[in-house]
């Protein structure tokens, strides 16, 4: 017997200080079985951090051809790809040359540097490409606020951000590793 995604809903309330973007977003997340509560709020806070009309969640881990969030553009042209974790360079590749703008947001342990500093060589050579580290305490903090259905705020403001679900809230810092132009 096939295990069958948990539905997780969010609203998100996004304040983006940097890109003076005011909004909130309904959001329905398809949790694979396999996924982690941590990787699924990982999710959450890429979503925000690019948040858009047209951005949206993807089948994810079960589809190969798909990123676990994109934006399209209005004529299905692929804006933004995001990835998480520590991708494979050849499906980073083809993401650029798919794709506006990639993204990888890594997280969750001290393998993210070890990752970079193999590919680091590789990766540069995409000019569509920013690589942006979670702290891997911060992603493991944001499990925590975890829920079937959810109401979240997330504030981003001079390269911080700030993941509240009304009791507690998470700070994480992203480190950019490399930025697109």
């Amino acid at each position: 017997m096939t295990l069958k995604a948990t539905i997780f809903k969010a609203e998100l309330q996004v304040s983006d200080m940097e890109r003076h973007y005011y909004r909130e977003h309904s959001l329905i997340i398809a949790r694979h079985p396999s996924e982690s509560a941590q990787r699924m709020m990982v999710r959450i806070v890429a979503f925000a951090l690019n948040a858009h009309d047209r951005m949206v969640f993807t089948r994810g881990l079960s589809t190969e051809n798909e990123p676990d969030l994109w934006q399209l553009s209005l004529s299905d042209e692929i804006e933004v790809w995001i990835e998480l974790g520590q991708p494979d360079v050849k499906r980073i590749g083809r993401a650029c040359g798919r794709a506006k703008k990639v993204i990888v947001y890594s997280y969750a342990n001290q393998n993210n540097l070890v990752w970079w500093e193999q590919n680091r060589e590789k990766l540069t050579r995409f000019d569509n490409l920013s690589v942006v580290d979670l702290p891997a305490a911060s992603t493991r903090e944001l499990a925590l606020l975890t829920d079937r259905s959810m109401r979240l705020h997330c504030t981003i403001q001079e390269g911080e951000v700030w993941l509240s679900n009304g009791i507690d809230t998470v700070h994480v810092t992203p480190k950019v590793r490399m930025r697109s132009d």
